[in-house]
């Protein structure tokens, strides 16, 4: 379900493996359950979210005081997030900001609106991913339901094996939270967790842009020029 990537006395960083669920499932969370099992823990905070297909870095709070803390830098947006996706087409442009409000589409998917007011705001970077395919490196300024997966699909690349916006199946999703920046107790703590889960990140041209993203807080991002 898990892999355990950083302990601090305060939290845990682990990596969330693809299609295991964040979410209460009968009141019960299976996940954090299987975590406090290995770290000892008698009670595990979670901090933010990510989407069941969605694999890679999720943080957990060890105590109630740690918990609010790291709550509050999601909530005042003092995190910096970045996520890798492959998609199946060659987007619409090579980088770029996609910003828009979301609104309920059909089922349980959403989609973008031409209006901003209150808006979802993603930067992004794309680069061949092999197989016609593009590996993108997105920063979420927001943290609507589904963002980047709704993004990816408005510059017409759905995510590869995205069940609900891609138009290619796959071994699994391909979404995955690689980075994470983010203040506490006075220092900017940063955590890198390569995506390993997944045949197509083997491909050699995603292991490139990998080494080309491997700092992406110091990237050279596109302007916010829409943003209020």
């Amino acid at each position: 379900m898990f892999t355990l990537v950083h302990q601090h006395p305060d939290f845990l960083v682990i990596n969330k493996h693809p299609g295991v669920s964040v979410h209460k499932d009968d009141g019960d969370q299976p996940l954090l359950a299987e975590v406090a099992k290995q770290t000892g823990d008698e009670k595990l905070y979670l901090i933010h979210r990510l989407d069941k297909m969605t694999s890679g870095l999720l943080l957990l709070g060890r105590n109630r005081q740690a918990a609010a803390e790291l709550s509050g830098n999601f909530a005042k947006r003092d995190v910096e997030k970045f996520y890798l996706a492959i998609g199946t087409k060659k987007p619409k442009k090579k980088q770029g900001v996609v910003i828009g409000d979301m609104s309920r589409s059909r089922r349980s998917s959403w989609k973008l609106d031409s209006t901003k007011d209150n808006p979802a705001i993603t930067q992004f970077f794309s680069t061949a991913a092999g197989n016609g395919r593009r590996c993108f490196l997105c920063k979420p300024h927001t943290g609507k339901t589904h963002q980047i997966r709704v993004a990816l699909k408005s510059v017409g690349s759905g995510i590869t094996g995205d069940e609900i916006y891609g138009n290619e199946e796959a071994d699994r999703g391909y979404l995955h939270a690689y980075a994470l920046s983010f203040p506490y107790k006075g220092e900017t703590l940063q955590f890198i967790c390569v995506p390993e889960n997944g045949e197509l990140w083997q491909a050699e041209e995603v292991k490139q842009a990998l080494a080309e993203w491997a700092t992406p807080w110091l990237l050279a991002w596109p302007k916010l020029s829409g943003k209020s």
